[in-house]
């Protein structure tokens, strides 16, 4: 089985006022401080360290590509919805992972957080199949269409570009603070679906692209798969 996930956070103010030089700012200067000082990257964006979880979401797959279940979760308990999804996981004892960037920001986020409130991860995910970086039991789309940082990290919205399939059509990863600052919090689960299930048809292309499934079960899933799509994108 593979769980195909996604994960939506905003920053951890209270975190964040503990480590940077000015905590007495308000959320907005803060968060413009802590881009400043604690972001590796161009855009600012918070590395997972500094981030709290609000929602995920995870659709089970069958090795074939075959969906299963969906499960999802959002809230303002954090320790509950990382109990969730551990729970969610220890479903199965040899499950592989599929995702886009989740070793890069998700991954790691869930690892501090257990770290934070004290939970026992799941073992699987200490796991030679899942840390090795080569493994085909945790595909990371950013890997796998770099071929492991040897070209560019294709975002997944351009993903979905070129194979003319419209993604994120309920919001984008910086609107999730604006988003749960309107107490949307079941839109940001909805928004995190979008993504999950951007990340499955995704997947499934590549799949078929390397020869992984045949035409007949290719076009089975990506249509079924592509229906799903398209009512959480009319549901918003």
């Amino acid at each position: 089985m593979f769980f195909v996930f996604d994960i939506e956070t905003i920053p951890d103010f209270k975190f964040v006022r503990k480590v940077i030089k000015n905590p007495e700012a308000d959320e907005d200067e803060l968060l413009i401080q802590a881009s400043e000082e604690l972001a590796r990257n161009s855009s600012g964006f918070l590395p997972p360290m500094y981030h709290r979880m609000v929602s995920w979401v995870g659709l089970w797959i069958e090795n074939n590509g075959v969906p299963k279940q969906k499960v999802g979760w959002h809230g303002e308990d954090e320790k509950e919805g990382l109990q969730k999804i551990f729970d969610s996981l220890n479903t199965y004892k040899d499950f592989g992972l599929v995702h886009h960037n989740g070793r890069g920001f998700d991954l790691p986020l869930l690892t501090y957080r257990a770290l934070k409130h004290g939970l026992q991860m799941p073992k699987r995910l200490n796991h030679y199949d899942i840390n090795y970086r080569y493994s085909n039991d945790n595909v990371d789309l950013i890997d796998e269409f770099s071929n492991y940082g040897a070209s560019s990290w294709p975002k997944l919205k351009h993903l979905g570009h070129l194979i003319d399939i419209p993604f994120k059509q309920t919001g984008e990863g910086h609107e999730v603070l604006a988003m749960y600052r309107d107490e949307q919090l079941p839109q940001i689960e909805h928004y995190c679906y979008e993504d999950v299930m951007g990340t499955y048809v995704v997947w499934l292309h590549l799949k078929y692209t390397v020869g992984d499934i045949d035409k007949e079960l290719f076009d089975n899933l990506n249509d079924r798969a592509m229906s799903k799509l398209e009512e959480i994108q009319n549901n918003e």
